[in-house]
């Protein structure tokens, strides 16, 4: 897969894992234990420092100071920054004016929303908000009603796809996942949003987490039929 591993590193501790409760809805509830997550220190970043150009992916199961020294270190270095807001920490909602791209589902959002006093009648008029103070686009998933962004001069919505979920874990981190390759092969904001949408969408037909992530080519076939 030419994936390149020198920036990674051991320690003694045990791999992170997570604990994951599924409804009969398919929606889930998730325990996260950080393991070996919690050792990754500022320190380390030396290893895998970003180049111009690059996109860097973040969320909170890493130390949060951990997370602060990379987004400034990838902004430094002329890098796209995307950070996901799970799992949700009160004292990391400085972080999200940071980044580039912050990508949230609509109960962290709305808990951040609080945090942060943003301003709004409905979650909409929040993003904008959000989007307006900190100059940063926010991106928040809404499960089957699909996605929403909000940028400083406009607002989008995306419907998900039309799908019977079977198994929601994964979803978010093929989300993610997508959005940022999508950024990285320089898609604008609007077809890297929806074609992430579709891989989230698609990652809810089947059990498990890594199993479900969706080949590209099964996305673009969805997006297609979609249309």
């Amino acid at each position: 897969a030419k994936v390149d591993l020198s920036g990674v590193g051991e320690t003694f501790a045990s791999t992170g894992t997570a604990l994951i409760m599924v409804g009969d809805d398919g929606e889930n509830i998730i325990a996260v234990v950080p393991g070996a997550n919690a050792s990754v220190l500022p320190g380390d970043l030396a290893k895998a420092f970003p180049r111009k150009g690059d996109v860097v992916l973040l969320q909170h199961e890493i130390p949060l100071a951990t997370v602060e020294a990379a987004l400034d270190q990838a902004r430094a270095a002329g890098a796209v920054t995307v950070l996901n807001t799970a799992p949700f920490h009160r004292d990391a909602a400085g972080l999200l004016g940071k980044a580039d791209y912050v990508v949230a589902n609509e109960t962290e959002f709305d808990l951040y929303g609080e945090v942060l006093s943003l301003s709004g009648r409905d979650r909409a008029a929040r993003m904008r908000d959000f989007a307006g103070k900190t100059g940063r686009t926010i991106v928040v998933t809404l499960g089957g009603d699909g996605v929403m962004a909000a940028t400083p001069t406009d607002s989008l919505t995306v419907p998900a796809l039309k799908i019977t979920p079977v198994d929601t874990v994964g979803a978010g981190d093929t989300f993610c996942g997508y959005f940022a390759a999508g950024l990285s092969s320089g898609l604008p904001l609007e077809p890297a949003r929806a074609r992430a949408g579709a891989a989230g969408s698609l990652a809810c037909l089947k059990p498990g987490a890594q199993p479900a992530i969706p080949l590209a080519a099964d996305v673009d076939q969805a997006l297609l039929k979609s249309r």
